[in-house]
């Protein structure tokens, strides 16, 4: 079996509950605004907020645009106007305080430190990823944190990994292992970076893409196997 030295990890839904921490950090947002979150505006957000990040990693807008147009946008479809760069600026401040772990991750981290190099690879903000990270307990576990917003460029993007690769010291792509829950991100990038990739798939849906991971796993214990 191929030997892995350098493990290259996604944050949300790969370690952190990113889907718990959106619907805590949403709830909170609309009490403040004294505005309703039915089970219809929440899964229109989501939905309008996965098409964003998706244009956001294929190239087609910025950051910026993402996440200071998606509370406007929402609104919009509904015939209100809201002030989109506030509404983000005290989502972000809700988002932050989410840090619940995915069941393992902590176990799992703690005990590969010691006997890999471990990385931080994660589209997002940069404040917000880093203070989750810090408050969940993982951030003094990895060698560095790498996030979109810093960088430049974001996953899948191979400028993005080009980035992280030359801030690696003594970096080997055939020792690399991407991990992650996004084939369109994770999965896509590490492959088009030239590494090997593990695809954290717990709900096992199909793979309907061309992007085929070198690895899959149910849960993040699986890890141990493969390395």
């Amino acid at each position: 079996m191929k030997k892995y030295q350098t493990l290259l990890f996604d944050v949300d839904d790969t370690l952190l509950d990113f889907g718990a921490a959106e619907n805590q950090a949403l709830k909170l947002l609309f009490a403040s605004q004294k505005i309703p979150l039915t089970s219809d505006i929440e899964a229109r957000y989501k939905k309008l907020n996965q098409d964003l990040w998706r244009s956001y990693e294929e190239g087609k807008m910025d950051r910026d645009e993402v996440v200071y147009t998606r509370f406007s946008r929402l609104f919009n479809a509904y015939g209100q106007e809201v002030d989109g760069v506030l509404m983000e600026k005290n989502y972000r401040r809700y988002l932050e305080k989410g840090h619940q772990l995915i069941q393992g991750a902590l176990e799992l981290i703690t005990n590969l430190q010691n006997h890999y190099d471990l990385y931080i690879v994660t589209n997002g903000v940069s404040e917000t990823q880093e203070r989750r990270l810090r408050d969940s307990g993982l951030f003094p576990l990895f060698k560095d944190i790498f996030v979109s917003e810093a960088t430049g460029f974001q996953k899948p993007m191979k400028e993005y990994f080009d980035y992280v690769f030359a801030r690696i010291p003594g970096f080997s792509a055939d020792q690399g292992l991407v991990i992650g829950d996004s084939i369109s991100s994770d999965i896509k990038g590490g492959q088009l970076a030239g590494l090997d990739t593990c695809w954290f798939n717990p709900g096992m849906i199909p793979n309907n893409t061309e992007f085929v991971p070198t690895h899959q796993i149910r849960q993040l214990d699986e890890l141990y196997r493969i390395l």
